[in-house]
């Protein structure tokens, strides 16, 4: 529950990835932007620091921004870690409401809204390599693992969102750990199509660059064209399961795009087994899948080096403790011995490690949110909210949140398990399964399908319900098979990239 520890703060490990590989690309040319290099961008970030200094950041202080991804914005990232100021990055799109909800709950000393007002703190590059900047020295800049770096708020799909503080030792940890999986080194080039206003694209993507001294092709938003465009030379891609989607919509990605690629990898949402195979068959890359959240950061990932399961997350990364915890009171040996696979009884996931928040920002932390130590003086276990399987080979395989369990005739349903028959179809692009109340069952399982892109047009919605309703009678017990199906063209979805389930219950069931 802890974080840091041993570890050095992140902005420390960045300078001594800066003095080893200064010369070295951060940011490669393309038509739209110069090439920028580590000492440049170090430089420039000095010099962005100064700029929040002279608005009033000072260490401590939450600096809330609401800006579009840009070179200037990444500067700007760099230079609050410079400061000491708690980096509180909001969604681009994000409404006046919600902007005013980070606001208000975060008190931030500074606030920067919009590219311009980023630019104007930021300035210009520094000219040269000659053009030196005084680095700022605001008191008590020297910092230990534990002093709070950045802060994002949750989605916010069960309440209003929560600030996450995290620490530099933290962000310092898990990019070490993921670096080590993953085998990122200096000579690594990340296409970098993410936005970077949460964990996935902030922490993941570029903390693996800028920790090992790595380049990146750096876009301000994903394009499939662009990306694929943008693969040959490259040896990385991190993206998210709807990014793979639209990529396979793209005939030339393909294995000789990816030739030079050693790693994709996938996150933020569950990447079906269909999709999994899909890339695989394409590419010749079986995409590494991991797993985590903005209160933990990344957790478990499938190894480089091994057996990469469809449809699991994957084995614990170093310094990630996980188990399986009791699921609404009962233990998880009881709470489902059906089998998926070879993989055991579902429980709630439950973590504890040095990346592992303490408590969301202006609260104590929730007993709910917590489950007590086997043993007297050890680190309590954060519950995820998540509910999964370990296999024989510790392989975890996450069958759906707690809040989306559907329990029918009171037997428990876990969406992903249907989503996973259903979604080996061939008439269907990807499916969500949810549970909307009813009189008899308490809740009947519901499937929102969305029609393949070769599936003969002219198929009713009808006839695509029946067939999926066919496939699922055939792999899955009675009562797990959709009582309705509904067709549409596309499935909602929140700013990381996940099916926002709570709309389709609201579309569907009224509640």
């Amino acid at each position: 529950m802890t974080q840091g520890g041993a570890t050095p703060h992140l902005v420390e490990v960045i300078g001594a990835v800066v003095e080893r590989f200064g010369d070295r690309l951060l940011v490669e040319p393309t038509a739209d932007l110069e090439g920028l290099t580590y000492a440049g961008a170090w430089r420039w970030a000095d010099q962005a620091a100064a700029g929040l200094m002279r608005v009033g950041a000072g260490p401590g202080d939450r600096l809330v921004v609401r800006a579009p991804k840009s070179i200037e914005s990444l500067i700007a990232y760099l230079a609050c870690l410079k400061v000491g100021a708690i980096w509180t990055p909001v969604a681009p799109g994000a409404t006046s409401a919600e902007f005013g909800h980070v606001i208000g709950d975060a008190e931030p000393r500074v606030v920067l809204d919009g590219h311009r007002s980023v630019c104007d703190v930021v300035g210009g590059a520094p000219a040269g390599p000659d053009g030196s900047v005084d680095p700022p020295r605001p008191a008590g800049t020297t910092p230990g693992p534990e002093r709070i770096a950045a802060m994002l708020y949750t989605s916010g799909t069960t309440g209003r969102p929560k600030g996450v503080p995290i620490s530099g030792g933290a962000l310092a940890a898990n990019a070490a750990a993921l670096v080590d999986a993953w085998g990122f080194t200096e000579r690594d080039v990340l296409v970098h199509a993410l936005p970077t206003h949460h964990a996935h694209g902030l922490f993941v993507a570029l903390g693996c660059a800028l920790t090992t001294g790595a380049s990146m092709r750096w876009f301000d938003r994903f394009d499939a064209t662009t990306v694929v465009e943008a693969l040959p030379g490259a040896s990385a891609f991190m993206g998210v399961p709807t990014h793979y989607v639209r990529l396979l919509g793209q005939p030339r990605f393909n294995r000789a795009a990816c030739r030079t690629m050693r790693l994709l990898t996938s996150g933020s949402a569950p990447l079906s087994a269909v999709g999994f195979r899909r890339i695989a068959d394409r590419t010749g890359i079986e995409v590494v899948e991991r797993y985590g959240m903005t209160e933990t950061l990344m957790l478990t990932s499938n190894p480089l080096a091994g057996p990469r399961k469809p449809g699991s997350v994957g084995l614990p990364l170093p310094g990630v403790e996980l188990r399986l915890g009791a699921l609404d009171g009962v233990a998880p040996a009881e709470a489902d011995d059906t089998p998926v696979d070879d993989a055991g009884p579902v429980g709630m996931v439950e973590v504890r490690g040095a990346a592992v928040f303490e408590h969301y920002w202006g609260r104590t932390a929730a007993p709910a949110d917590w489950a007590r130590p086997d043993r007297p003086g050890e680190p309590a276990w954060f519950r995820t909210g998540d509910l999964g399987r370990l296999d024989s080979d510790g392989y975890l395989h996450l069958v759906g949140r707690a809040k989306d369990l559907i329990i029918s005739g009171g037997l428990n349903v876990y969406p992903a398990e249907v989503e996973a028959v259903l979604e080996r179809h061939p008439d269907v692009e990807e499916v969500a399964v949810i549970g909307l109340s009813d009189d008899q069952w308490g809740q009947r399982v519901t499937a929102v399908a969305v029609r393949s892109a070769t599936m003969d047009t002219g198929t009713s919605d009808a006839e695509l319900a029946e067939r999926l309703v066919d496939a699922a009678r055939s792999d899955l017990s009675a009562y797990k098979v959709p009582r309705r199906v509904h067709v549409v063209d596309s499935l909602p979805r929140n700013t990381m990239g996940k099916v926002d389930k709570a709309e389709l219950r609201r579309t569907f069931g009224g509640g």
